[in-house]
């Protein structure tokens, strides 16, 4: 890499969140080993150019990802039967799971639209496989503990029927942190032979440590009776490089709808495990060396100390007029809400200012708008500073008085309709969100404000209809051609 690249690199990443440090609480999870980084890049790097496309030319690749699944499986508690793949990240391994229960549902129902049954708390990506893959996605309501419903699942099973290919929890929900209660999910959907998917994407590899070290865990694993797939993120709590999340299924037989194969042209046939073809090997690597690297006493140790630091942070709130937490946590993750004094995108801003990136999660329902954090082993000896920060970002915001959008762009934003939204009235939100710059330029004049309290209110008071519509209109502005250096 020349000086000039090298520079311009380092450029363009001066304006990103920092991955390193403990003070991103959302996109990034730092182990805060720094030789374990290391060691991980240079996997990453060494294997990039290896294509996963296929196996048997690539046997180092079939290898690592053979390793992964086998580790997953004995962290999972699952049985001798159990298979599974790497994936490219929680979404597709989501997306995979859908893709298999529907396949499988069609082969004995093929005139039988399938559905599946998922908590509103699930992760939107089931609501993605749901478009997709033309599944209806219907939706449960949560207890006053976030948790999903039991009683208003098995009514919707019962209703659904024959329809219904995949019953679904998280393990944790990511809104809230907390575990849905898999056992009893799991026996109602093995009661009308159904699959079950967990989703663990977030806490698949630190809760099975989390009660090694005798933290109380509901149970959620291949344990439990009826569960009969996981996802679990490997670039989340096994601190690897981005992006490798693995797949389970507890059989062979449950996991054969998920392969594609094509003999279908005159070139080779192609035959994929997962949603892509050729899969770069370097996000394979780098999960493989740091697994290894860090091994079980590790991550004991990295449970330890994130669990530290949620304990502390959920304490020290107790002492913040203004904020609390909204669950009490099973994980990793946290959800604050603020009173009436003050709202949680300003507090954002307020945290951002002083270097903590802390993430907005907009109302839901009858759910007001919180403020979320995903905890790190790397934030365990910042804790101080950052309860400290939350405490004067509170204050700050209870200061400034809780951010109000104005009347008239009020009646202007509730007059919209998401499903006829034009140009016009895109840049008309644009307009009174402040997001176009004075001058315009190859962006279209977008221009993100440095506090984001008024925007992420505006879109609160929009439908998640309207929301969905406005914020893809966004990134279509966004992603538009620029001038490509010279």
């Amino acid at each position: 890499m020349t000086d000039d690249i090298a520079a311009r690199l380092r450029a363009l990443q001066a304006a990103d969140l920092p991955v390193h440090g403990g003070r991103t609480l959302a996109y990034v999870y730092d182990s805060g080993l720094a030789e374990v980084d290391e060691v991980a890049r240079r996997a990453v790097a060494s294997f990039a150019g290896s294509n996963g496309l296929d196996p048997t030319a690539f046997p180092s690749l079939l290898t690592m990802e053979n390793d992964l699944v086998a580790a997953a499986a004995r962290l999972l508690d699952a049985p001798d039967t159990v298979v599974g793949s790497v994936t490219s990240g929680g979404t597709e391994s989501v997306l995979l799971a859908v893709q298999g229960a529907r396949d499988a549902h069609l082969a004995t129902h093929p005139d039988v639209r399938p559905a599946m049954v998922l908590p509103d708390t699930a992760h939107a990506a089931f609501h993605k496989a749901a478009h997709y893959f033309g599944v209806e996605a219907v939706l449960v309501p949560t207890s006053a503990d976030f948790r999903a419903d039991l009683d208003a699942t098995a009514r919707a099973l019962d209703e659904l029927g024959e329809r219904v290919a995949l019953v679904v929890g998280s393990a944790p929900s990511y809104a809230h942190g907390v575990v849905d209660p898999i056992t009893d999910l799991a026996a109602l959907a093995a009661e009308r032979g159904i699959r079950c998917h967990v989703d663990a994407c977030i806490g698949g590899w630190v809760l099975p440590y989390a009660a090694r070290v005798g933290r109380e865990v509901p149970p959620w694993t291949f344990a439990v009776e009826g569960v009969t797939s996981i996802s679990v993120d490997l670039h989340k709590y096994a601190y690897a490089p981005k992006g490798t999340s693995v797949l389970l299924h507890r059989t062979a037989a449950l996991r054969r709808p998920q392969f594609f194969a094509s003999a279908a042209w005159p070139g080779y046939t192609m035959l994929n495990s997962t949603m892509q073809s050729t899969r770069s090997g370097g996000p394979l690597a780098g999960a493989w060396a740091a697994v290894q690297s860090i091994g079980d006493t590790g991550y004991e140790l990295l449970t330890r100390e994130v669990f530290e630091a949620v304990d502390a942070i959920v304490a020290g709130t107790t002492d913040i007029p203004g904020l609390h937490v909204v669950a009490p946590p099973d994980s990793t993750l946290i959800a604050l809400a603020t009173d009436d004094s003050c709202d949680p995108f300003t507090v954002c801003d307020e945290m951002a200012a002083r270097g903590w990136y802390v993430q907005p999660q907009l109302s839901h329902g009858a759910h007001p708008a919180t403020i979320h954090l995903s905890v790190s082993a790397a934030t365990r000896p910042h804790v101080p500073d950052l309860l400290t920060a939350l405490a004067e970002a509170t204050r700050a915001a209870q200061d400034a008085g809780p951010v109000a959008v104005d009347a008239g762009v009020a009646a202007y934003v509730g007059a919209l309709d998401p499903t006829t939204l034009t140009d016009d009235d895109f840049d008309g939100l644009l307009a009174a969100a402040g997001l176009v710059g004075d001058t315009p330029g190859d962006d279209g004049g977008l221009a993100l404000p440095t506090r984001m309290a008024e925007v992420n209110a505006l879109l609160d008071l929009a439908s998640p209809a309207l929301r969905e519509a406005v914020l893809v209109s966004f990134l279509d502005r966004l992603q538009r051609p620029t001038g490509w250096p010279a």
